[in-house]
């Protein structure tokens, strides 16, 4: 499918040797907004949790002190430019590359809490991105192996055949364990009780905008 039907007019490209990267204006909508959304992190504290002790009337505060502090905002931080780093390349390789790094980093932004059912929760999203990478990097594989390039410039010319095909649906899985999204929506759920917004924010937006750009690739690829 033509990129141009997809996001709109192509404004340009950025080549950075075989990396290449395209911009149009549906990219570069969620692009910019990722940038924004990150900076308002990166110069944010986070908001104090409180909570309710069972069996009694009283509430119990729970901070995040400053050294697990610079940790998470940092990671936080490392997962929005990630995040927009998917929105405008134009190499599928380095999607997924990108997809997985904010699999990894979403862990590690509630790997510092020291709350059972929250590593706990971690933990279990992460042996489902582990074993998405599988799928995800094995799907970008067969579509190198069936047309010769990884580029979705030149991949938007080429029709789709079966394997093709069958690649982007090992993709699609892929991304969707990476990101977390439903089925597998539930070992995330607890990892969001967590202090620290906004940084569990950006686990929300990286999902919601990597689902909706590997959509896009998806359709580029396949059809």
């Amino acid at each position: 499918m033509d990129i141009a039907s997809l996001g709109g007019e192509l404004l340009g490209q950025i080549p950075f040797g075989d990396i290449v990267l395209y911009l149009t204006p549906f990219n570069l909508f969620m692009f910019a907004s990722v940038l924004i959304f990150t900076f308002l992190i990166a110069i944010s504290r986070t908001e104090t949790q409180v909570e309710t002790e069972f069996g009694s009337l009283g509430n119990r505060r729970v901070e995040v002190d400053t050294a697990e502090f610079r940790i998470r905002r940092f990671l936080a931080i490392v997962c929005g430019l990630a995040t927009a780093g998917a929105m405008v390349t134009g190499d599928l390789f380095n999607f997924t590359l990108f997809v997985a790094l904010i699999g990894i980093v979403n862990i590690g932004i509630v790997s510092a809490v020291r709350q059972v059912d929250v590593l706990d929760a971690a933990f279990q999203y992460g042996l489902i991105a582990m074993m998405a990478s599988l799928p995800l990097f094995g799907g970008a594989a067969m579509v190198l192996g069936s047309s010769g390039t990884l580029s979705l410039l030149e991949l938007s010319h080429i029709g789709g055949n079966p394997m093709i095909s069958f690649a982007t649906i090992l993709l699609l899985m892929g991304v969707i364990g990476e990101t977390g999204v439903a089925p597998f929506y539930a070992t995330k759920a607890e990892m969001f009780r967590t202090p620290g917004s906004p940084f569990i924010l950006i686990i929300h937006l990286s999902s919601l905008l990597v689902i909706v750009r590997a959509i896009e690739v998806l359709l580029i690829v396949a059809l």
